[in-house]
């Protein structure tokens, strides 16, 4: 259960932790609130994670209405951590319904954005920010250069995204590499056996432009776990899904049979259904790091045994083609199969040779 291994994030030198630590749950209020933790518990959870070695944390001014950071915050100071910590934050929803610059990606907003997280987080820089979700309006050249003086600023130290359109990410990067503004070098978004659309465009792009993904909900919001079974009403079972903070989403026969594979994977190997869906995750091309979240010390212990093992390719073959979701559309010519018959017909095309750039480690 150490995270004594650490890889850099996107274009950077950044090292961070393969699993990271999700905050959401620090504190009792806002929209948050159901699955909120005192300080005393998130204390717990805090501390099992940094004597574990992990030193990614992610947290967002939204989240338990400001109290994740600032509980956060404290913890950080009282153990003395914050130069080996990653502390990670995010903007974009409003703190402030009604006002409408007290939302959004607009400059006035990121700013005063910024300025509130480090006082909750009583620090003089973040060593992450991210935009948290694409608000559609704000010009992507306002944002981006906002993000540089943050940054010549020392308030910041490096620049991502959250929850965006490929092609937003993509411009983004582009506009910032041509007219030398600080690069993004992080893409947070939704990831896991139950939710696998960003590898239609978003997993090329972070590989392409230097981003990093980093995934939330590796879990599929518990789903993944077992803990929930089929019932008239679709969903019964303890948890997120069930509960006030419910999405309604629809779970399907392909759902149930993802599930019952998921299960016969772990069985196989002797771990928990959970581990088998981060250890997939967490090992996915593009994938930077994985965000877990945890109720309890121990439900975190059990996360982060998730990378304690090695899922066998023919097994993580048989979890891929469980949980595959058809390409349609134009994205159905980007297929091998398409391009073999069409493209290169007759001929066998690749990228690269295998081993034509073998992974460098710093460690025997």
């Amino acid at each position: 259960m150490a995270l004594d291994q650490y890889y850099l994030l996107g274009r950077s030198g950044l090292r961070v932790s393969r699993l990271a630590l999700g905050t959401m749950n620090f504190g009792t209020g806002g929209f948050h609130a159901p699955y909120g933790k005192t300080e005393a518990e998130a204390r717990a959870i805090f501390r099992r994670y940094v004597e574990a070695g992990g030193n990614f944390i992610d947290t967002a001014d939204f989240y338990t209405a400001g109290e994740s950071e600032t509980i956060l915050g404290t913890l950080v100071e009282e153990a003395g951590l914050r130069d080996r910590m990653v502390l990670t934050s995010k903007f974009t929803n409003s703190v402030d319904p009604g006002d409408p610059n007290a939302g959004g990606n607009g400059r006035k907003h990121m700013i005063r954005a910024v300025e509130a997280s480090l006082r909750r987080l009583r620090t003089d820089y973040l060593d992450l920010f991210l935009l948290h979700t694409w608000d559609r309006i704000t010009p992507v050249e306002e944002m981006l250069r906002t993000f540089d003086d943050l940054t010549s600023a020392g308030q910041i130290r490096y620049a991502g995204l959250s929850d965006v359109p490929a092609w937003y990410a993509a411009r983004a990067q582009t506009l910032a590499d041509a007219h030398g503004l600080t690069p993004m070098v992080s893409l947070q978004l939704p990831y896991s056996l139950v939710e696998r659309t960003i590898e239609t465009e978003h997993v090329a792009a972070g590989q392409t432009l230097g981003l990093g993904i980093t995934a939330w909900s590796p879990l599929g919001s518990g789903f993944l776990t077992g803990k929930y079974r089929r019932d008239d009403q679709g969903l019964a079972g303890d948890g997120r899904l069930t509960g006030d903070g419910a999405t309604g989403r629809t779970w399907t026969d392909r759902h149930w049979q993802l599930l019952k594979t998921v299960e016969t994977v772990a069985d196989k190997l002797g771990v928990t259904m959970a581990q088998v869906a981060l250890n997939w995750v967490a090992t996915q091309p593009g994938v930077a790091s994985a965000i877990v979240g945890a109720s309890s010390p121990e439900q975190l212990d059990s996360s982060l045994a998730a990378l304690d093992f090695e899922l066998p390719a023919e097994l993580r073959a048989v979890l891929d083609e469980a949980s595959a979701v058809p390409r349609e559309s134009v994205y159905r010519m980007f297929t091998p199969e398409y391009q073999g018959w069409l493209v290169s017909p007759g001929a066998k095309v690749a990228d690269k040779p295998a081993g034509y750039h073998p992974p460098v480690v710093n460690w025997s």
